[in-house]
């Protein structure tokens, strides 16, 4: 009789681990959908260009507008998620995801179009938040780590799929733009009819003090005898959460760690990674003139498999290795991966191979630390009852700079000249490599409150 009862607890643990799965593989959708959504103008912008007959200007505002939206979404997400909870939230952002990518594939002109691409952008900001934090909320802690990653895996994976899908579509011709955007609004489809059938944050339910639906839900996560036990945990954790004010942020022993997050994220930005996952094509088809269009894409699916196996590649070596050692090494390599690809830019006509095999060399140096890494320290670096909030600030910073890129970067070419542009972003790379030699603690192997000590002490 106790071996049935063994053998029967035995597959409802591994029912309730199965179905966490399959729930966290649906919320990582949503960060298919934001790497997805924020690559895709990679390939379409030189057609869209080429189209609306856009300025320097007009080209930046078309894929910045996407970005502008992230920073409101990101801002207005938490708050939104709290009262109406994450599913809902979640529901609403798949929603929009479905009208952006038609809207952005049939305006009759810029304005339209940039409307459509903001309206996109809040749909990023809201799930680049509310994604991992969902998918932590119904994770039970054995696993937890592992499967937050999915998100960031399902990132890299989205990007990946964009700059596969622009190429496939190239040769549709000029209008081919349109039907890029267009292909967004399949995996949007699947988000949301898939976001039906998954159950509210039991950590939400909880706040709401809808107790009984979170014991249920909880079971079905982690099984019948874990699930009281979680109540009680989340419970502590919320009343905890309470007794710190935002504010807390900005006074000791928090303020140090505040400003590694936000700094690391500001850096992770400005050293120049997007200058290549949005205008890659405008690299290759205007800066090194002897590309086509459809070698460009074809140069920027590389680029996306380069970007994915460096991303793996963090995620296996990040524990082994540390964080610091990787986060050096990756702005180091991105550095002087741009300081030559700056000095191949002198050259006329621009090598072609060369510039290609350097910007792989700098996408791979940003894949595998300090793209992953940021994500990872910033969450590592906090106490339990403000980690939410100091990520959505870490997260709007992110966004803000990402921006600032996006609407420089043809402009800071055009006024600068493609080599000295690309020589400020290696000079920003070396002020990242100083940042994290001096200011970055090492968290490998340290348990989180290992980590919180750190701070202790520190009055700035």
């Amino acid at each position: 009789m106790r071996q049935a009862s063994a053998v029967e607890g035995d597959a409802k643990e591994r029912g309730a681990r199965t179905y966490v799965y399959l729930v966290s593989a649906v919320a990582a959708l949503g960060g298919l959908l934001f790497g997805f959504d924020t690559a895709v103008i990679n390939g379409a912008i030189v057609f869209l260009r080429r189209d609306f007959h856009l300025s320097d200007f007009q080209t930046e505002w078309a894929a910045g507008s996407l970005l502008l939206g992230c920073v409101i979404g990101a801002f207005a997400g938490g708050s939104l998620s709290d009262r109406l909870g994450r599913k809902k939230l979640l529901l609403a952002a798949a929603s929009i995801f479905v009208l952006s990518a038609f809207g952005a594939a049939l305006p009759k002109n810029l304005a339209e179009f940039i409307a459509a691409r903001l309206l996109g952008g809040l749909a990023i900001g809201v799930v680049s938040a509310l994604s991992p934090l969902y998918i932590a909320e119904i994770s039970p802690p054995s696993i937890r780590g592992r499967l937050v990653t999915l998100n960031q895996l399902a990132i890299v994976t989205g990007i990946l799929c964009a700059f596969f899908i622009n190429w496939l579509l190239a040769s549709l011709g000029p209008h081919s733009w349109r039907w890029m955007f267009m292909a967004a609004s399949v995996p949007s489809l699947v988000f949301f009819f898939s976001l039906l059938a998954v159950p509210e944050s039991p950590r939400w339910l909880i706040q709401r003090s809808r107790l009984k639906e979170a014991v249920t839900i909880l079971s079905w996560l982690c099984g019948d005898e874990q699930a009281p036990l979680q109540v009680e945990e989340i419970r502590k954790t919320i009343a905890e959460e309470q007794a710190y004010s935002l504010s807390a942020l900005l006074r000791p022993p928090l303020r140090h760690p505040t400003m590694i997050a936000v700094t690391l994220a500001v850096l992770s930005q400005v050293t120049g990674i997007n200058t290549i996952m949005y205008y890659g094509s405008v690299i290759f088809t205007e800066q090194v003139k002897s590309q086509g269009a459809f070698s460009a894409l074809g140069a920027n699916v590389i680029i996306g498999a380069v970007n994915f196996a460096g991303t793996i590649l963090a995620l296996l070596f990040i524990d082994r290795l540390g964080r610091k050692p990787l986060l050096m090494f990756s702005a180091g390599g991105m550095g002087i991966s741009l300081t030559a690809i700056g000095f191949a830019f002198l050259v006329h006509p621009a090598p072609s191979t060369l510039i290609l095999g350097l910007i792989l060399s700098y996408v791979a140096c940003f894949a595998v630390g300090l793209g992953p890494g940021s994500w990872l320290l910033m969450s590592e670096l906090f106490p339990t009852p403000v980690r939410g909030r100091a990520m959505s600030i870490a997260t709007l910073s992110l966004w803000v700079a990402c921006l600032v890129v996006t609407l420089t970067f043809l402009s800071l070419v055009s006024l600068l000249g493609a080599s000295e542009a690309f020589g400020i972003y290696a000079l920003l790379c070396a002020v990242a490599f100083f940042f994290v030699w001096k200011f970055t603690p090492e968290t490998k192997g340290k348990a989180l409150e290992q980590i919180e000590r750190l701070w202790v002490g520190h009055q700035g």
